[in-house]
């Protein structure tokens, strides 16, 4: 396995997704507490990754949130549990929970079924800017 920042949550998302690449924008604007690191699911890293945790990015396309050596969640669990790290008027995602995860789960993967449709898709990865570079896994 590849050397991973013990103390940060990774973010792995689709690198060509517009609405996945403005989520993470959103992300590092509301991490006062710096506690989140990004990959994209295409890079390298983000192929050892999945591969060390056993799972197929084919099905799983979009977000992932993983604590090294603690636990990973995707979809819509993964989400809520980005958000909740916000504050603020952020927690009022938190009432997504009272719904099942499969209920959760057919409203995101409807969204992600029609996200390139809906918001595009560039033709490669995000390049961080150098102010954000820091917050990217290479």
């Amino acid at each position: 396995m590849i050397d991973l920042p013990s103390d940060k949550k990774i973010i792995l998302f689709d690198g060509v997704c517009n609405l996945c690449n403005g989520f993470v924008l959103k992300v590092i604007k509301y991490d006062t507490k710096n506690q989140f690191v990004f990959t994209s699911l295409q890079s390298d890293i983000g192929k050892k990754i999945t591969t060390h945790l056993g799972i197929d990015s084919s099905k799983i396309d979009s977000v992932l949130l993983y604590e090294p050596n603690i636990s990973y969640d995707i979809k819509s669990t993964a989400a809520l549990k980005i958000m909740n790290e916000f504050g603020g008027i952020w927690t009022l995602t938190q009432l997504s929970w009272i719904f099942p995860e499969g209920f959760r789960n057919l409203v995101y993967d409807f969204i992600a079924r029609n996200r390139y449709k809906w918001f595009g898709e560039k033709e490669s990865c995000m390049i961080p800017t150098s102010a954000l570079k820091a917050k990217f896994l290479e």
